[in-house]
């Protein structure tokens, strides 16, 4: 299964994202941030995509749907990590999301481990 995954400019929530990105069992990994936002060390099936979450809602959307639907089209679900990032951020990936379409299932690291919360 695919990881998408937000990272947003709130560092202190990085640790939960970090978690589900390298100790889940993913076949890629799409990790959507903000292109002045730093990064930490991602595996090598994580593609980084840089958007402007400064744009209106709408055109972000757009742009996920732009830069994620030639990976996700042929999916039926994904894993959805919304651990990190603002409202407008996460509501405009799970938007873009829906449009694609691809199924979601949420996706969050608890002390069991990583788990589906969807």
């Amino acid at each position: 299964m695919e990881l998408v995954c937000y990272q947003g400019s709130d560092k202190q929530n990085w640790p939960q994202l970090n978690a589900i990105i390298k100790r889940g069992n993913w076949e890629n990994i799409f990790l959507i941030k903000d292109k002045t936002t730093g990064s930490f060390q991602t595996p090598q099936n994580c593609t980084v995509i840089n958007i402007d979450s400064g744009a209106p809602l709408l055109e972000l959307k757009d742009e996920i749907i732009k830069e994620l639907k030639p990976f996700l089209g042929k999916d039926f679900e994904v894993a959805l990590s919304i651990a990190s990032g603002s409202g407008k951020e996460n509501m405009a990936l799970l938007s873009a999301l829906l449009g694609i379409p691809v199924g979601i299932r949420l996706v969050a690291f608890t002390k069991k481990g990583i788990e589906f919360i969807s």
